[in-house]
């Protein structure tokens, strides 16, 4: 997936590029800036380029570097609370940054009279078949990682102990408990509110936890890391290309700063997926490159074509608001079913109430956080 990430970058600029060039009449390009606003402008540019690059590096590392720190470990409480703050800050850049932005683009004046565009709310339909997408790679990727594990492990067999492991677990649904079994009550609890989990722990049962269970975890952590990292990498070539081809001091200025806090923070939520992902040092390396790279490159190049670049002419609105209502829709269903609802169902969550107002508290201060950056970016 990660070669096939770096096409998509590459490509996405390039269609970008071309789209957004010529001029659409009312709509196109501003009249020329001053030379002494251009000069300010592209300096800010440079300092954008290695505060993003800095700000995403430091937030994407902090979670791969922590796990040599105890406290820091997957299975802390610690790492817990910064998952739930991560992906706080990843749902609110869906709802909050990226899809209102694509209803703008794909509602704008500047498109074509009597065209589709003002009839049909294309940005909803877009981040519907985001979310759809992602869902179908989410459990098709699952199933056939999952496949592959029991035919290396004893095909037949693994099936039978994955059905053994359902069975079990819905006999103890279905059987009374005492309200003294405070353990057993929150097990089941879990299971009858989440059918992924269900399906999760069924699957370490019948693999019989230890490393069979933690290999199928990883295998599980690596598709939500890499789809992650494929909705995040779309909408930072769009930020980029943007960005780096505006020459207004006064709007590249507060950008600056907000990108700086959005990349950090995306990049703990992705660092932390990557953590439990367990991949090895070559693939680390790689992911966190690709990510931190991704925006600061859509900003060279936004430099490069910055007197050609119309961001106003229809083809560009198009792509973009269409490329940015799909991330958007990545974004949230990652955010919520793939990084919130597995660890706000996760057994050691539900049993221990301290831990659960942390989480919950965390993500809400996450979202909270990240919406307010959405008065500057």
């Amino acid at each position: 997936m990660r070669p096939s990430a770096v096409l998509l970058a590459a490509a996405l600029a390039l269609f970008l590029v071309s789209a957004a060039r010529g001029d659409d009449g009312d709509c196109g390009a501003s009249d020329a800036v001053a030379q002494g606003d251009r000069a300010r402008a592209k300096t800010l540019k440079i300092a954008a380029f290695f505060s993003i690059l800095i700000c995403g590096a430091l937030g994407c590392c902090l979670p791969v570097l922590g796990r040599r720190v105890p406290v820091m470990r997957p299975e802390g409480d610690v790492f817990f609370l910064i998952k739930a703050f991560a992906a706080g800050v990843i749902l609110a850049t869906g709802f909050i940054h990226i899809l209102p932005d694509a209803f703008d683009k794909l509602t704008s004046p500047c498109l074509p009279a009597g065209g589709p565009w003002q009839d049909f709310p294309f940005a909803g339909f877009g981040a519907m078949v985001g979310a759809i997408g992602t869902l179908v790679v989410d459990t098709v990727a699952t199933g056939y990682f999952t496949r592959l594990h029991f035919k290396s492990g004893g095909g037949a067999e693994a099936a039978a102990a994955v059905s053994a492991a359902v069975g079990d677990e819905e006999k103890q649904m279905g059987a009374p408990h005492d309200g003294g079994d405070h353990e057993g009550h929150v097990h089941v609890h879990t299971h009858a509110t989440h059918g992924h989990a269900h399906g999760s722990s069924a699957l370490v049962a019948a693999v019989g936890g230890g490393e069979g269970g933690d290999k199928e975890h990883a295998l599980r952590h690596r598709v939500i890391a890499q789809v992650l990292e494929l909705g995040i990498v779309v909408h930072s070539v769009i930020i980029g290309i943007s960005l780096g081809a505006s020459e207004d001091p006064s709007t590249i200025k507060p950008l600056v700063v907000a990108l700086s806090f959005h990349q950090m923070f995306e990049g703990m939520g992705l660092g932390g997926c990557i953590v439990q992902a367990k991949f090895n040092v070559r693939s680390v390396v790689t992911m966190v490159l690709f990510f931190c790279l991704t925006t600061p490159v859509g900003i060279l190049v936004g430099i490069g074509i910055s007197s050609s670049y119309n961001e106003s002419s229809p083809t560009a609105l198009i792509v973009e608001g269409l490329l940015n209502s799909v991330a958007a829709g990545i974004l949230v269903y990652m955010a919520l079913v793939d990084l919130l609802a597995e660890d706000f169902m996760n057994p050691r969550v539900q049993s221990r109430g301290k831990l659960q107002l942390g989480i919950n508290v965390s993500m809400l201060v996450g979202a909270g956080l990240m919406s307010m950056l959405a008065k500057w970016a």
